[in-house]
């Protein structure tokens, strides 16, 4: 066997048939990462005529020392658990990162590492690919731990649901109830949600801005964005939703629902006068009771719908979700909201959206994302958690993140020099 340079289309024709594809490992993602002055190559260990295991390699020639950085996104694209495979492919990317003057090359592969279900816990006799880690280790790879926070370069924790053969009634059965709930409430709302065109950018740009102030992360600038859309979008890999209220909608629906009620009301206080309906007197009284107080709380929800329609109009934003979609699955990047309407739970609506595309076309699955892999109520990010818990699927664990040294000295140097740089960096933030 023998590593080769492999053009873009021969890698993307063994890469799009691999079951670890994500878009991690694209032409396209390669060339938004080149705007941040990363090199792509593209490699495959080729036995005999057949290309049995693969990389993106992302190089970045490092300042005054020269020497460059490797990073492989979402790892190699191999099987880990076969030893000699590993083996063979890690001997040869040595010789062509020493070739290339590198010092190492980082890797976090998409690779589960034990199966977990909804709460996080580990299930019993379910699937693990410790072999994976022990072969990574056994072979030179620098491990970083099994890391609880999002603390790596990519999340080694994320939230899923399976939608591959499932319907859309079969993914909603796993949900919580509240979820259906606030479903259906945000439908009869006026909720909606739309694709926004690359004139609109500075909508999504504006919705992590005020998301970014409120959680306190800092945000990217719009020209982050516009890359990513100049690079992914006609692709078809990036989509950015948005939500939206349309409040004469929700008008109509809940006159629609105050008219129901009404009717119901006068249909049977008239049924019971004339001696048509049967019904004892409790039973009637507390009927008339739900739809009376119906009526009056949505007697109330319209003179609060006049006035969001006198401060915000016909129709209002809410929040947006950018997606990256490729390979396997619909994947969440970003996605925040405005706090002013935040009772409206638009949140919700946009995933639901999200997991539709995955159930409509066929992903194997709609991947939230980060999460900790800490489940404690005292977690600060346990409410995340428990949001994205709710719409039903289960916890993924990673196999981490790892470092194949190939130059222990200049390693070494540029640990210490990387170090001190964020260091100097956190303090100058903390006194800014």
């Amino acid at each position: 066997m023998k590593l080769v340079n492999l053009s873009k289309e021969e890698f993307k024709k063994f890469a799009d048939n691999h079951e670890q594809i994500t878009f991690h490992q694209t032409e396209e993602w390669a060339n938004l990462k080149k705007v941040n002055n990363w090199k792509a190559y593209y490699i495959g260990l080729q036995d005999k005529k057949k290309i049995v295991a693969g990389a993106l390699l992302l190089a970045k020639t490092l300042p005054i020392i020269k020497k460059k950085m490797f990073y492989s996104p979402r790892g190699f694209l191999i099987d880990y658990t076969n030893k000699e495979l590993l083996e063979e492919f890690t001997i040869e990317l040595k010789k062509f990162i020493k070739k290339e003057n590198g010092i190492f090359v980082k890797i976090d592969p998409f690779v589960e590492y034990q199966e977990h279900d909804n709460n996080g816990e580990i299930v019993e006799d379910g699937y693990n690919n410790k072999v994976a880690v022990n072969n990574l280790k056994s072979l030179g790879y620098k491990f970083f731990g099994f890391n609880l926070m999002q603390d790596t370069l990519q999340p080694r924790w994320m939230h899923v649901i399976e939608t591959k053969n499932k319907t859309l009634d079969d993914v909603m059965k796993d949900m919580e109830s509240k979820t259906r709930q606030i479903l259906r409430k945000n439908e009869k709302c006026g909720i909606t949600t739309r694709e926004i065109t690359r004139d609109e950018l500075p909508i999504f740009k504006d919705i992590m801005k005020h998301t970014s102030d409120r959680r306190e992360f800092v945000d990217r600038p719009l020209s982050y964005y516009e890359a990513m859309w100049d690079a992914l979008h006609d692709s078809g890999i990036l989509k950015i939703l948005i939500a939206e209220i349309d409040f004469d909608l929700y008008e109509k629906n809940t006159r629609e629902e105050k008219e129901e009620h009404e009717k119901d009301l006068k249909d049977r206080i008239y049924k019971k006068e004339k001696n048509i309906l049967k019904m004892n007197d409790k039973k009637y009284e507390a009927s008339n009771k739900q739809d009376k107080e119906a009526i009056n709380r949505l007697e109330k929800q319209l003179d609060k719908i006049k006035e969001l329609k006198k401060e915000y109009g016909s129709k209002e934003i809410l929040g947006g979700i950018l997606f990256l979609i490729y390979g396997n699955e619909v994947l969440s990047l970003h996605g925040g909201s405005h706090a002013k309407l935040m009772q409206f739970q638009s949140a919700y609506t946009i995933h639901f959206a999200g997991v539709k595309m995955a159930v409509e076309n066929n992903y194997n699955r709609y991947n939230f994302y980060g999460i900790t892999g800490d489940f404690r109520k005292e977690n600060p990010l346990y409410g995340l958690y428990l949001f994205k818990k709710s719409f039903g699927g289960h916890v993924v664990e990673l196999i981490g993140e790892y470092d194949l040294v190939v130059s222990k000295l200049w390693y070494t140097a540029y640990n210490l020099a990387f170090n001190t740089y964020h260091k100097l960096k956190n303090i100058k933030n903390k006194q800014k």
